[in-house]
C-alpha cells in the first residue's frame, strides 16, 4: 500500500478515535523521521511540516518503519502506548473495525 493512501486512512481513524495518537516511524527521502497522527492531522516531529493540510507529510516513496498506537493526548515526556511496533499489515484490523 502506498504511504500517503496509508496515511490518510490513519488520519481518519484518529477522526473516528480522537481520544487516541497514531506515531509513525518512516524513512524519507533516506532519512528517519517520526510523524504524530492525531484528530485528523499529520505533522512531522523531526522536520518542518507544511501549513497546508493536503500537502502530504508521508510521500509515496517513504518507507513506513512501524506504528504506534497511543493514548492522547500525546505527552512526549510521558506516553501511553496501547500498542508497539505495528505496520502496515498488522494494522489493517484496526482501520477495517472502524470502517476507514
Amino acid at each position: 500500500m502506498k504511504s500517503h493512501r496509508l496515511v490518510q486512512r490513519l488520519e481518519q481513524y484518529t477522526l473516528k478515535c480522537p481520544t487516541e495518537v497514531l506515531l509513525v516511524t518512516a524513512i524519507i527521502d533516506g532519512e528517519e523521521d517520526q510523524v504524530v497522527i492525531f484528530r485528523g492531522f499529520s505533522s512531522s516531529l523531526m522536520r518542518p511540516t507544511a501549513f497546508d493540510p493536503d500537502v502530504p507529510v508521508l510521500h509515496d516513496q517513504a518507507e513506513i518503519i512501524s506504528i504506534d498506537q497511543l493514548q492522547g493526548p500525546y505527552t512526549p515526556d510521558q506516553p501511553k502506548y496501547l500498542q508497539t511496533g505495528l505496520s502496515a499489515e498488522t494494522i489493517e484490523p484496526l482501520l477495517t473495525r472502524v470502517g476507514v
